[in-house]
């Protein structure tokens, strides 16, 4: 993938800790928090899928947010994992661009699923008319037809692509050579960019031009529903009829905050050597606690999934002791 000018075999990784006790101490923690990560995101999964109940277009949406939380955790934490159990912080080149490649994919794909549900949210609380804006929930079922739900998801894990792969074509360009230090406990795309020996002025432009495109497009598509839903909402007289509005999408709103928090000071925060902690900390709640954060998030907030869950698990237990 990489030219011949690359003659580098390994990328040696920020470690987390040289204190070989609390590399076991965060092992532990870390181990255990990617597999309630994989667990909770597969138990979601398991529900939007077998519980019929839940086919609806909110939980598609929802389910394959799941699965991509599983995906994208699963690219850094087990290898992260393998790091502070062996004290080897270092991963050969090619495996470098693979993780590289997906987490560029995943975090692509999260940022264009959560606009798909900020659509889902919007035509599920106020579908405005062509001359003025009202509520029409009756026409949510057809506006979101399971055709059209399919081809939105569709649209996000394929449109996705672009990025990275258009970034990992720009990398033949350079030359990478000698031991190489990355200020990252994975590999990520700015960081691989500082590692090498050529000019990557080209490189970091189009890595702002595409990111920078990707990430407003994505960014006016998930806020600018919401703008239509809070002008549509506060014209509900009663209290009560703002609540219930408001509560369907309180669990996405809180979802899209994290992320957008995460990515925006892992980014544009300048990785000085004052912040180089902080950062560290903020791309680990990024890379593990996210993925965590985001099925709990709507499980405790969605009476359905807790509904589906107890009922789930009185079915199993009622068939043990059958």
């Amino acid at each position: 993938m990489i030219k011949n000018q690359t003659t580098i075999s390994r990328v040696f990784l920020m470690s987390l800790s040289d204190n070989q006790k609390i590399s076991y101490l965060l092992f532990i923690i870390f181990l255990l928090i990617y597999m309630m990560t994989f667990l909770t995101n597969f138990l979601i999964l398991l529900l939007v899928l077998t519980c019929a109940h839940l086919h609806t277009p909110m939980y598609f949406f929802l389910g394959n947010l799941a699965f991509l939380d599983m995906s994208y955790s699963s690219v850094t934490a087990p290898r992260m994992l393998r790091h502070l159990a062996t004290q080897h912080w270092s991963i050969s080149f090619p495996e470098c661009i693979a993780q590289m490649f997906f987490v560029i994919y995943f975090g692509t794909s999260e940022a264009f699923l959560l606009s798909s549900m900020s659509y889902d949210r919007y035509v599920a609380i106020c579908r405005p008319l062509q001359y003025v804006a009202i509520c029409r929930p009756l026409h949510y079922s057809q506006v979101m037809s399971w055709g059209t739900c399919t081809q939105m998801v569709s649209l996000v894990w394929s449109s996705a692509f672009f990025a990275p792969l258009i970034n990992i074509l720009c990398l033949r360009r350079l030359t990478f050579c000698g031991s190489k230090f990355m200020q990252n406990f994975f590999c990520d795309l700015p960081h691989l960019l500082q590692i090498s020996c050529s000019d990557t002025s080209i490189n970091v432009l189009v890595l702002i031009v595409v990111g920078g495109l990707l990430s407003f497009i994505a960014f006016v598509a998930t806020f600018y529903p919401y703008v239509r839903i809070f002008s549509t909402v506060f014209k509900i007289r009663t209290s009560d009829g703002k609540r219930k509005a408001f509560s369907t999408c309180t669990s996405h709103l809180i979802v899209v905050f994290v992320y957008y928090a995460s990515i925006t000071f892992i980014y544009l925060v300048p990785n000085t050597s004052n912040l180089l902690t902080l950062n560290q900390v903020v791309t680990v709640i990024y890379a593990l606690i996210t993925p965590l954060l985001n099925p709990l998030i709507y499980s405790l907030r969605n009476k359905d999934l807790k509904a589906a869950l107890r009922r789930t698990l009185h079915i199993d237990g009622t068939r043990r002791l059958a």
